[in-house]
């Protein structure tokens, strides 16, 4: 392996590792240490390739919201009811269960609040390209309602995820999923 293909693939490793560790833990709950140790790198490596805590969490806030880009335009090809098959997605047992390797709109959402203006202009932007995605794929919306259905469809999901996986007992977690699916079905409408 070449010596730049080698370098990439430690930064990818890092960013998996802060984007995973920030996901489960929170900003406050996971540490440089903690973060190379799950990168199997050292913290000289971690802060070769990211500089900070603070940019890890923006690369990694910003490669978790770039999923999200990447998929909603897959869903709505693949899907005729998109709107169904996502929120199903979104809200399926896998998805809540899983923290570490879960949406960053629901886990990293409440940790941008704490952040500085910088990272909120990040989140910001990649939100509303998110938002913009959804819009465009409500083709059963007037034209004029389709960002505010957008919103409420993140805003939806994004609660609905959080308090799902807040609850313990699963007939509740299957009540507050099927209500809020039910319910994002019904801005596509």
């Amino acid at each position: 392996m070449a010596k730049g293909d080698k370098k990439l693939e430690t930064r990818k490793r890092i960013i998996d590792a802060a984007s995973r560790s920030f996901r489960k833990n929170g900003f406050a709950g996971i540490g440089v240490d903690g973060i190379a140790k799950e990168a199997g790198v050292t913290s000289g490596a971690f802060y070769s390739h990211l500089g900070s805590k603070q940019n890890a969490f923006d690369t990694a806030l910003i490669a978790g919201l770039d999923e999200v880009i990447e998929a909603i335009p897959k869903f709505q090809a693949e899907n005729k009811n998109w709107v169904e098959t996502f929120s199903r997605y979104y809200l399926g047992q896998e998805h809540i269960n899983d923290l570490s390797c879960g949406c960053a709109m629901t886990t990293l959402s409440p940790e941008v609040v704490k952040c500085n203006v910088t990272t909120h202009a990040l989140y910001q932007k990649k939100m509303t390209h998110i938002v913009e995605l959804i819009a465009d794929g409500l083709i059963n919306t007037a034209e004029s309602e389709r960002i505010a259905n957008a919103w409420s469809l993140l805003g939806i999901l994004i609660g609905g995820l959080t308090i799902a996986r807040a609850v313990e007992d699963d007939i509740v977690v299957e009540k507050i999923a099927s209500s809020i699916i039910a319910t994002a079905i019904s801005l596509a409408d």
